[in-house]
């Protein structure tokens, strides 16, 4: 069993927590991403798990035995790092084999494993060339194999794709997600790249200044965001955010900003309160402006070659429309736009947490 437990670690540098508590259950076989801004203590919490930092507190546990004290060797984890880390005198299948050489094993064994891993990840005819011969993408690659050839416990990979391009990023992420799916190994990714953890998670644990702001399958995080900052960090662009007051109105839960008229689709008896509501760009769709739950001002419109994206002024408030190219809008036009009440999200102002969609909840402070 290759189960990840982390149970309140926290890390601290001088008067800076750069961990803060986090408690995560990593099961066995699952594909983790651990995402957040620069600066949120992501990659700091995955060197904890290595063993490459000392936690300040809090306890890991892997496959039921704790190995907060137990040195990084010891450890049955495989790291892939964001430089790669190759030795730049040995050739590709020297770099591969070079953990097991560590371990002893013999050259004809060495030998059979490297193949093995080499046909794997398409460098059978790169295994006689020096990381200075390979390109970005095949050095990442080659990386790959010296973790995979250990046959370790779980994988740890910090930004492994940052140094690549856009289209080689690409085709070594689906490597990835394929070798994950064949092999079913443990893996926990760092990345500040949302298109990763989107494509790749089967969870993702999203960070915020070393805490924990959510954890759930990439369906979750982003269909029903727990915080004003998940809603922002997550979609390009991110969710359209207004401040608004709620109130009854004829029986109806209804909220109001300059501009804006939502009917939450809920029946209740509330005096008003202050609240932040949600909604993506791409749920929202153009309408007449008499039937319109939000009338605004186009600002600005960006070609995406399939899309349109749309800028427009909602009172003090820029928010966004996507949609299929064309939109139909230009900058200066005015534009009715409409959202069907499932689609709209309500958050605390004050907190910036999540509230239920029932009245009471609504009514409560949060």
């Amino acid at each position: 069993m290759s189960r990840i437990e982390l149970q309140g670690l926290s890390r601290r540098f001088g008067s800076v927590t750069a961990v803060d508590d986090v408690w995560l259950d990593v099961a066995d076989g699952e594909f983790l991403v651990l995402l957040g801004p620069s600066g949120c203590g992501k990659s700091t919490l995955l060197r904890m798990i290595a063993g490459l930092l000392p936690p300040t507190a809090g306890r890991l546990r892997f496959g039921g035995v704790d190995i907060t004290d137990t040195p990084p060797q010891q450890r049955d984890l495989a790291m892939v790092f964001q430089s790669y880390a190759l030795y730049p005198h040995l050739s590709v299948a020297r770099n591969i084999g070079f953990p097991l050489r560590a371990r002893r094993w013999s050259r004809a064994d060495i030998r059979a494993k490297v193949a093995d891993v080499a046909a794997q990840l398409d460098l059978v005819e790169l295994l006689d060339r020096k990381p200075r011969e390979l390109s970005g993408g095949q050095r990442q690659r080659v990386a790959l194999g010296r973790a995979l050839v250990r046959d370790p416990g779980a994988f740890l990979m910090d930004e492994p794709l940052s140094n690549l391009d856009a289209k080689l990023r690409a085709g070594t992420r689906a490597e990835i997600s394929r070798l994950h799916r064949k092999l079913g190994a443990t893996t926990i990714y760092v990345t500040h790249d949302q298109v990763e953890a989107m494509t790749m998670a089967t969870r993702i644990a999203l960070l915020n200044e070393g805490r924990l702001e959510q954890v759930g399958t990439p369906e979750e995080v982003y269909d029903e965001p727990a915080s004003v900052f998940v809603a922002r960090f997550l979609g390009s662009p991110a969710m359209n955010l207004l401040d608004a007051a709620v109130r009854s109105d004829g029986g109806a839960l209804i909220a109001r900003a300059s501009d804006v008229e939502l009917d939450l689709g809920i029946e209740g008896e509330l005096l008003e309160r202050e609240v932040v509501v949600g909604v993506r760009p791409e749920h929202l769709r153009q309408v007449a402006l008499e039937d319109a739950d939000i009338r605004a001002v186009v600002t600005a419109v960006e070609n995406l070659g399939n899309e349109e994206v749309a800028y427009c002024e909602v009172g003090a408030s820029v928010i966004a429309v996507r949609g299929p190219r064309p939109l139909g809008l230009s900058s200066g036009a005015r534009v009715g736009l409409a959202v069907r009440a499932e689609h709209l999200h309500l958050f605390d102002p004050g907190s910036g947490r999540r509230l239920s969609w029932q009245p009471a909840a609504v009514a409560a402070a949060v």
